[in-house]
């Protein structure tokens, strides 16, 4: 097991700096692809699912904003994600949905990765800063969760994709609720 080494110029190794590195690539592919399923939901006149991915393309963009900061503050250097492959065009709904939910299992797995390298390596400032993309994670699962049981709980014939958007807004109070928040931090 390595351990964190410090020099006066830096506090994160250059694995734990790469490491960031990628997951700011996954944050800023995260807002690039929630923009993108905004955009496709407000042509479809899925205006309240739309605005609600809106929303969070520019909550991720604060994530990955989050993490540049950490590292080049430790150090390191943050690099500008090269973002392409998003995808722009969608079947239905719940797809979009569906692409959230698989998205974000994503995002936690990689994070979780990187908590673990940090305490592997004993780099527990890290591992703090870390903690609060953790807890964010849990949320954004149990968001994205709910998104897709609601298309099995109301249906998608007749009204029930005009129920599915409305219903699409109440999500934050939903995963506030359940996650034991009163008001949230959201970035």
């Amino acid at each position: 097991m390595k351990k964190q080494t410090y020099t006066p110029a830096r506090s994160i190794t250059p694995e734990i700096e790469t490491l960031l590195n990628k997951q700011i690539v996954m944050e800023g592919k995260s807002s690039a692809a929630y923009l993108s399923m905004a955009s496709w939901c407000d042509t479809q006149g899925y205006e309240i699912s739309a605005e609600f991915l809106y929303k969070h393309s520019e909550e991720e963009r604060r994530h990955m904003l989050k993490l540049f900061r950490y590292v080049n503050a430790a150090g390191g250097h943050a690099l500008q994600p090269e973002v392409t492959g998003i995808k722009h065009e969608f079947k239905s709904l719940r797809e979009v949905f569906e692409q959230v939910l698989f998205h974000e299992i994503e995002v936690t797995k990689s994070i979780n990765n990187i908590v673990d390298q940090c305490l592997q390596i004993k780099d527990f400032a890290t591992f703090n800063f870390l903690q609060w993309y953790v807890n964010e994670q849990r949320e954004e699962e149990t968001l994205a969760r709910r998104a897709v049981e609601i298309f099995d709980i109301i249906g998608e014939e007749g009204v029930g994709l005009f129920m599915i958007d409305q219903e699409v807004g109440k999500l934050e109070a939903y995963a506030a609720r359940v996650s034991g928040k009163i008001g949230t931090d959201r970035g």
